[in-house]
């Protein structure tokens, strides 16, 4: 099993996002020197805590302060964007890369971002469009026809031209790695009809941190149904799973730090809000689904969800997680802007990676 990060980014309101940006970087750098294998960075644009509207950008410029962390887009909201241009962005960021890089995709869930770029989620129009984008970006980055092609779509009209040797004109473009980077979708239901379609498509699976751990064998499922309807074979390697995981020097001290800290704040200033805005969008973190909105407090998840203790409490506990799930390849760690406690978050970095993961060194996913 490896380690990984899913930097939101989660920083309050009213924070220099100069600052912000300074202060993921750093975490980038320490994580890569504790030998974490990838980091995902998230997309919004009308969040004020999650406040990276450009994970690419911000990816390029980490790829500069680590040497061997993977930098993945966690997720590009494809809906909200041209196919044309992600194509050539992704590719591109692909070689400054020289292959350290996934390309995370998704539909978007925020109704704000939706309302800004004109979007009916109610209809599914934001995940037909991912799914057109997805097929275009594809088509793009594998057909060497130098006669080029044309797509014709529900959403995007894409023409790419025939090749001009003569004038040294020619889509390009192309990823680093062959035939393209990894791309991985997130499962946000419970059901999760999103990872069918991965498994379908041969793209990794992704499980939310919103998701109780009795919801996520079924995520398996999902995925591994639309990989067999396509004849792909599947490996748990390939799965990741975020949690909220804090590691302190003692359980009582994680507990304290946790619940005075930005893990409780941010549930109950943010996350709660946000998913209790949406249709059933609290569901899933309930272990029985007649327990009420109110019941979700930071105590509720501490005991049914979040990973907190000292480094062999977080060990039993990642160990449960693994029984329970049936195997997965990479721990997803949330990132916090821990503001003046900055020491502490890194402190539970550095013991995830040295004093709790070593403890687990017999979890083997198939690959």
């Amino acid at each position: 099993m490896k380690l990984g990060l899913f930097n939101m980014p989660l920083h309050p309101p009213g924070r220099l996002h100069a600052d912000t940006y300074d202060e993921d970087l750093e975490l980038m750098a320490y994580a890569d020197e504790l030998g974490y294998s990838e980091a995902w960075i998230g997309e919004h644009f009308t969040t004020e805590w999650e406040n990276m509207p450009a994970p690419d950008l911000f990816i390029a410029r980490a790829l500069g302060v680590t040497k061997n962390l993977v930098m993945g887009t966690g997720v590009s909201l494809l809906a909200f964007h041209d196919p044309i241009m992600i194509a050539h962005r992704m590719a591109m960021l692909d070689h400054l890369a020289r292959g350290r890089f996934f390309f995370g995709i998704g539909s978007g869930g925020v109704p704000t971002d939706s309302e800004m770029f004109g979007m009916d989620r109610q209809s599914g129009q934001q995940r037909d469009r991912m799914r057109e984008a997805a097929n275009v970006i594809l088509k793009m980055w594998t057909t060497e026809d130098p006669k080029g092609f044309a797509h014709e779509g529900e959403y995007y009209t894409v023409r790419v031209p025939e090749a001009r040797p003569d004038m040294g004109l020619a889509y390009h473009m192309r990823p680093y790695q062959k035939p393209h980077p990894p791309i991985a979708v997130a499962g946000s239901s419970p059901s999760s009809p999103t990872l069918e379609v991965a498994g379908e498509m041969g793209w990794w699976p992704m499980s939310t941190l919103f998701l109780h751990t009795s919801h996520l064998p079924r995520h398996w499922d999902a995925y591994s149904k639309g990989a067999q309807s396509a004849g792909r074979k599947v490996s748990r390697s390939q799965w990741r799973i975020a949690r909220e995981v804090y590691v302190g020097e003692t359980t009582e001290q994680a507990v304290a730090d946790v619940m005075s800290g930005p893990p409780a704040r941010t549930f109950d200033t943010y996350f709660v809000p946000l998913l209790g805005h949406g249709q059933r969008g609290l569901d899933g973190i309930k272990t029985d689904p007649d327990l009420p909105d109110s019941a979700l407090t930071p105590e509720y998840m501490l005991e049914n969800f979040w990973i907190v203790g000292d480094p062999d409490e977080c060990a039993r506990k990642i160990r449960d997680l693994y029984g329970d799930t049936g195997g997965f390849g990479t721990l997803l760690m949330l990132c916090h802007d821990w503001g003046a406690d900055r020491a502490k978050g890194m402190r539970s970095l550095e013991l995830l990676a040295t004093e709790t993961l070593p403890q687990l060194a017999d979890l083997q996913t198939d690959d």
